[in-house]
């Protein structure tokens, strides 16, 4: 099996381009089935985040979705022209896929490394292809190993000690342009996980004055709820907006909020001051021309660049730390998925092992010994011997496949096979002669 991974993220693709490829959790699950029906014998995960689109699978070559074949798969599902998006596209196989998760997973690969989200959105990714059984035994594995690393870095590193998720970088570019932020009107557009995260990010700075506008109401009063502060109704949001100081759109949705006329209507009645917008969702909430208002400023989640390298540059000894992690891990999968791949000739040997054990003993217990009271005994005496011999030779073979490569401790697996079969075979027909009566 071979794994890959094809996508784009905020290194390679600008955000207009980045938001017209995203899928929500339906339409994941959706391409996921198709992908799955097209290829059933490979294993499909997407992982679709406000800074990535992603694609990986695991094939053999009896069923081997090509990079042409999921670039083209793409731009069908998401109704976009293949020519609009393949130029920022990446593609990694083998351990370079592996990799490239691990390093997704432990958010190395962020806009604000060392965030915590992202982790959550792997899984997220993950649970869905489980969903719809598009994933297997190689990927199951894999995201496992992405969770596992991604908890390592966590432990054994500072990574995510500073304020570091996109949320937190939102609210420092706030502390930046308001002097007083903690007395600033805060409007937090959407209620789900990130907002919850602006929420808490926000109360950490000391601002009270906080309100979430959510379609739930009763989504946006749970939050609310649960943090003290207020929370109103979808309608009500134009007239939040008209006291606001800071806004941060962090909603699902397709299509904008607001076009510049509607912002700019919302916020006529307004006493002077300036506004401060973040627009952390993907696709985009507000419309880049809002940026044209006088007194508004508006950031998109590709804007937060400056204070991410900050963090970077911060970071610098830890992601070393962290690199030498992935790259520990990388290996040990590579290792299982090597191994794995040369496992049912294992356990064909084993097979012919144990019939070799049972036509000696046949061999033995014959005549007088029928009856032997050492039978049991002696049996599993000797299944014990065949164990730890097979396991000898599983050990070399395991060597074979890291020092030589798969295919040489395959071949290596075929030749062992194919000398017990013919060991068993001749016991059975008695053509093997060692002076046992």
């Amino acid at each position: 099996m071979e794994i890959t991974v094809l996508g784009l993220n905020h290194k390679t693709a600008p955000i207009g381009v980045r938001e017209r490829l995203a899928f929500d959790a339906e339409a994941c699950a959706m391409a996921l089935a198709a992908l799955k029906a097209q290829h059933p014998a490979a294993e499909f995960v997407i992982l679709s985040t406000c800074n990535r689109v992603e694609v990986y699978w695991a094939s053999d070559e009896q069923d081997k979705p090509g990079a042409d074949d999921v670039i083209a798969f793409l731009g069908r599902s998401r109704g976009i022209a293949v020519e609009e998006f393949s130029e920022y596209l990446y593609f990694r196989c083998g351990p370079d896929a592996v990799s490239h998760l691990l390093t997704v997973g432990s958010s190395l690969d962020s806009m604000v490394v060392g965030e915590s989200q992202i982790i959550s959105q792997v899984k997220e990714g993950y649970t869905i292809a489980c969903s719809v059984q598009s994933t297997g035994k190689v990927l199951n594995r894999l995201f496992h190993a992405a969770f596992e690393t991604s908890k390592e870095i966590y432990s054994n590193t500072t990574i995510a000690n500073r304020r570091v998720s996109v949320a937190g970088v939102a609210v420092e570019l706030a502390g930046q342009l308001f002097e007083d932020i903690a007395a600033a009107r805060v409007v937090i557009i959407g209620a789900g996980q990130m907002g919850e995260l602006l929420v808490e990010h926000f109360k950490h700075v000391k601002c009270s004055d906080i309100v979430v506008i959510n379609r739930s109401l009763q989504r946006a009063m749970d939050l609310a709820a649960a943090h003290g502060i207020r929370a109103d109704k979808w309608e009500a949001l134009a007239e939040h907006l008209a006291g606001a100081d800071i806004v941060v759109a962090s909603a699902g949705g397709q299509g904008y909020l607001f076009g510049k006329a509607e912002f700019k209507k919302a916020i006529g009645s307004r006493r002077k001051g300036a506004v401060l917008i973040v627009d952390i969702a993907v696709p985009r909430n507000v419309d880049p021309a809002v940026n044209e208002i006088a007194n508004v400023y508006l950031y998109s989640v590709d804007d937060l660049a400056a204070v991410v390298e900050q963090n970077v540059m911060l970071r610098r000894e830890e992601v070393d730390v962290a690199v030498e992690i992935i790259c520990e891990k990388t290996a040990e999968f590579m290792d299982w998925l090597n191994i794995s791949q040369i496992g049912p000739l294992v356990g064909q040997m084993k097979e012919q092992f144990e019939r070799i054990q049972r036509n000696e003993m046949e061999r033995f217990f014959v005549g007088p010994r029928q009856t032997a009271d050492c039978r049991g005994a002696m049996e599993s005496m000797v299944s014990r011997v065949v164990n730890k011999l097979l396991h000898c030779v599983i050990k070399n073979m395991n060597a074979e496949a890291k020092t030589h490569g798969v295919d040489h401790a395959a071949k290596m697996a075929v030749d062992i096979l194919d000398q017990a079969r013919q060991i068993a075979e001749d016991i059975r027909s008695g053509d093997i002669h060692d002076g046992t009566p």
